[in-house]
């Protein structure tokens, strides 16, 4: 070693004696920004890797899964910087028109006001207010997370540019007759007053009613079943299947509707079930999307009941009801008449909410526009098939298919004031033109603009290309699209990723937005428990960020995260996580008083000792593993890796064993501080991208360089050395058995007793000094006499335990063990050899009892060494 390294060590730096995330977070966050390390730029010749942010809503604040997301997504990007990578995170938000047009009307309805008080013009401008004044907050908590994003290239999906992107996508798939206008049968929301797509509906079990109406007369009548009473004032047919004999005199004929004085037509189709109650229905086509499918094919009327609140609209004694009103009140009217022939309740049936308000939807027959999404999901499923896109975990394709294969036409309009406004005019003639981003709108009298808006989802389909710039051919869109990889939970598989599919296959000529659907599962509780605030489970991982510090949060998070699966999280992981920052911080502290450095080039293998060599030769290896484990997306398995390697192989066993080198000094001390600073140095760098806070601080200390956020991207260097390896595993093997030894004779882990350690024609011979410290092993003086001795790993360590343990005792203790044993062993052994047991026990019964067989044996075998090991009277 130069003296110029002796001299650094000398004045080595000095860490305070406890970590406290509270003051290191933030101001090192704001530092990074400060510094630009998370801008990207389109003039790099580095190779570009993009990641998009799942645009959170302007509405929302840092939920656990938006954490558990930006924590993989903040990994991910953090290491691909390190590894030489001009990476982009790209942030922003979105405009979430239904959650956040009732935010503003909440806030209106505490003056008194509604939107339409303040008419469209002045309820927007009054939203924009709000964004600029409560919305975003999710931007600061990202920060106390520590998401590494560009924040200079934040975008909003109202933005001028992104809707640029929208009004020119929406041109494009008009022109291509990809959008049309049609009524249809769509999910209306009574409360918030506009349509729904299939997947924003949400089914539950709810109690209801199911009513059996008799309709017609004697031979002519038909009974019917239904849960929605309140819709048969809009039938307009009973339908029947062709070959159900039972009905088959009644079709083409008509039969009174009750309560109306209407006759309806009896018709044949297919779709009904004749084994399904009385197999007939009641045909509701303005209310119903199978009844509306059966209407066209038989060209019935539509004949719509219920206005846009769920009001009957209907003439008669039920118009101006609220459709639950109607309910009660229609089958009250028919058991007057005698016409209800039965009456189940409750009965427990599947209906669709509106996943923000909860509200029961509503099938209604309404004026939409609409996406032909067959051509443009082909192309999406294709494009996973071919292997141009691949989606990870490998067993989630099958979902994708099974959404992308089946999917409906799409209702792309909204009957909202907030949102990117349909770029279609109605002329005073029924004229019809769409307007693009750089087309003048008509003008002129009876010239009026489409009043919906765009469902949320149209923009946020764009977000992987209209966030660079598209339409226009910016720099940002040649250098980063299309993104390396989307990383988002199965559960907007269907939202959000089919959308982004879609749409960046058909503007991007045919190049997918991302090579990677890298899929998370849900994060959960504890017990596995979905975390809701109606089930009281729910966690503000703020409230744990600022109890353990957001490292332990991230690193919690990270290890819980396996492909495609649930993530089980509690408070007491995070506290463990905690530690483990606590022990990084401690371990490190020790490393530097004791000189640890990086100064200098580390000594050739044959000047180091096999306990340097080992260390070096598992450093390698673990960063092989973790390169394969981020590749792969296997998050759980690399912290797991990780955490093992810097706790117990680091921390616990090499540090441990280095201390009586260290102590005595001379070349071989010097060697070891290198390699402890190399082992630190690399390790530091490799746990950063999960939790940067605590490595950062520890780094530059250790290495007085500016960040690790820039810092090299460890890579295996191919050095091993199994025997080494198999040398300290030995060492590991002896201390650990004594260590047992130990603490089965009751002794206390500081308790020190005279030993001696025959380790001649072994490789433990060197480690004596350390393998006595770990121990607490005294050299055996003059008056030494083995009282037990412990035959392990081709040594002998024999200890003089007289006077600490009570040998008579103890004898007796584990000749009563023994026995339990033994007895548990021929327990088992019978129930194994009893061939009617075996024919009928369960497997998993089986395994058990095998279980406690080897259990039981291992439990002799030790015992009876331990026996043998004690003192002779």
């Amino acid at each position: 070693m130069t003296e110029n390294t002796q001299q650094s060590n000398h004045s080595a730096p000095e860490l305070p004696t406890q970590y406290t995330p509270a003051d290191v977070e933030g101001p090192l966050y704001e530092r990074w920004v400060e510094r630009g390390y998370f801008e990207a730029d389109e003039k790099s010749d580095k190779p570009p890797y993009t990641i998009v942010i799942p645009p959170p809503n302007v509405t929302g604040s840092l939920h656990l899964g938006h954490a558990f997301e930006h924590t993989l997504i903040d990994a991910l990007t953090r290491r691909k910087r390190m590894q030489g990578y001009e990476t982009l995170w790209q942030p922003g938000m979105d405009h979430a028109g239904i959650a956040t047009q009732n935010v503003v009307e909440r806030e209106l309805a505490k003056e008194g006001v509604s939107r339409h008080d303040l008419g469209r013009e002045a309820f927007v401008e009054r939203v924009w207010q709000w964004k600029g004044e409560s919305g975003g907050q999710i931007s600061g908590q990202m920060r106390r997370l520590g998401d590494g994003v560009a924040w200079s290239r934040e975008r909003f999906t109202m933005d001028e540019g992104l809707s640029k992107s929208v009004q020119t996508i929406f041109k494009r798939l008009y022109d291509d007759e990809l959008i049309y206008r049609a009524e249809r049968i769509i999910n209306w929301c009574p409360r918030c007053l506009t349509a729904i797509s299939d997947i924003e509906v949400e089914y539950q079990d709810d109690e209801g009613e199911l009513v059996s109406i008799r309709y017609g007369e004697g031979d002519t009548s038909i009974v019917v079943a239904t849960t929605r009473a309140e819709t048969m004032l809009g039938d307009t047919a009973v339908a029947v299947h062709p070959e159900d004999e039972r009905y088959a005199h009644l079709v083409g004929t008509e039969i009174e509707l009750p309560l109306t004085g209407r006759r309806i037509p009896v018709v044949a189709d297919e779709h009904v079930d004749p084994e399904f109650g009385t197999g007939a229905v009641k045909v509701t086509p303005a209310h119903d999307p199978n009844d509306f499918e059966i209407g066209r094919r038989h060209d019935l009327p539509n004949l719509a009941v219920l206005d846009e609140r769920g009001v009957i609209t209907a003439h008669g004694p039920f118009q101006g009801l609220d459709r639950f009103e109607a309910r009660s009140a229609i089958v009250g009217a028919l058991r007057a008449e005698g016409r209800i022939v039965s009456e189940k309740r409750p009965y427990t049936h599947s209906v669709g909410h509106c996943s923000r308000c909860k509200t029961t939807i509503e099938p209604r027959l309404s004026m939409q526009w609409w996406v032909k999404v067959g051509p443009l999901a082909k192309v999406a499923g294709d494009a996973v098939r071919d292997g141009k896109v691949k989606i990870h975990p490998k067993e989630m394709e099958s979902r994708y298919f099974g959404w992308v294969d089946n999917l409906h036409d799409w209702c792309i309009s909204r009957q909202l004031w907030w949102g990117h406004r349909i770029p279609v005019w109605y002329g005073p003639n029924g004229e019809v033109v769409c307007v693009g981003p750089d087309d003048e709108a008509p003008t002129g009298e009876g010239w009026t603009q489409d009043t919906d808006v765009l469902d949320t989802w149209f923009s946020s389909g764009l977000w992987p290309f209209s966030t660079l710039g598209w339409p226009e051919q910016t720099p940002s869109v040649e250098k980063f699209y299309p993104n390396a990889v989307l990383v988002t939970g199965y559960d907007i598989l269907f939202f959000w990723v089919a959308r982004m599919m879609m749409f960046g296959l058909y503007a991007m000529d045919g190049t997918p937005p991302f090579h990677t659907i890298a899929l998370h599962g849900m994060v959960r509780d504890q017990f596995g428990k979905k975390m809701s605030k109606s089930f009281g489970n729910a966690v503000n991982p703020l409230d744990w960020m600022d109890s353990y510090g957001s490292d332990a949060v991230r690193f919690t998070l990270a290890r819980g995260a396996n492909p495609g699966v649930d993530v089980p999280i509690g408070e007491d992981w995070v506290q463990g996580s905690r530690n483990f920052a606590n022990k990084i911080w401690n371990a490190t502290r020790f490393a530097l008083m004791n000189g640890a450095t990086v100064e200098g080039e580390l000594p050739p293998a044959e000047q180091l000792s096999a306990t340097d060599r080992w260390i070096l030769s598992r450093l390698n290896s673990v960063v092989a593993e973790v390169d394969a484990y981020y590749d792969d997306y296997q998050f759980a398995k690399l912290s797991d890796t990780l955490f093992h390697f810097a706790w117990d192989e680091v921390f616990d066993w090499y540090v441990e064993l280095s201390k009586t080198t260290f102590m005595a000094g001379g070349p071989a001390a010097d060697a070891s501080r290198r390699v402890l600073g190399e082992v630190l140095d690399v390790t530091l760098r490799l746990l950063h991208p999960i939790v940067p806070f605590v490595t950062e601080t520890l780094w530059t200390t250790l290495t007085g360089g500016e960040s690790v956020v820039i810092a090299d991207w460890p890579k295996d260097s191919g050095f091993r050395d199994e025997a080494a390896e198999r040398e300290i595993e030995t060492v590991q093997q002896v201390v650990t058995e004594v260590r047992r030894f130990r603490s089965d004779q009751g002794l206390q882990p500081g308790q020190k007793v005279p030993a001696q350690l025959e380790l001649s024609g072994t490789a433990l011979a060197a480690h004596e000094a350390a393998m006595r410290s770990l121990l607490r092993l005294q050299p055996a003086g003059e008056d030494f006499s083995a009282t037990a001795s412990l035959p392990v790993a081709g040594a002998r360590v024999a200890l003089d335990l007289s006077g600490t343990i009570d040998v008579e005792a103890e004898r007796k203790r584990l000749t009563k063990d023994l026995g339990a044993a033994e007895k548990e062993k021929a327990q088992a052994t019978a129930k194994l050899g009893n061939e009617a047991f075996l024919a009928k026990a369960p497997e998993k019964v089986v395994d058990k009892i095998r279980g406690r067989l080897e259990a039981a044996e291992a439990d002799i075998v030790r015992i009876t060494a331990q026996l043998a090991a004690l003192p002779q009277a």
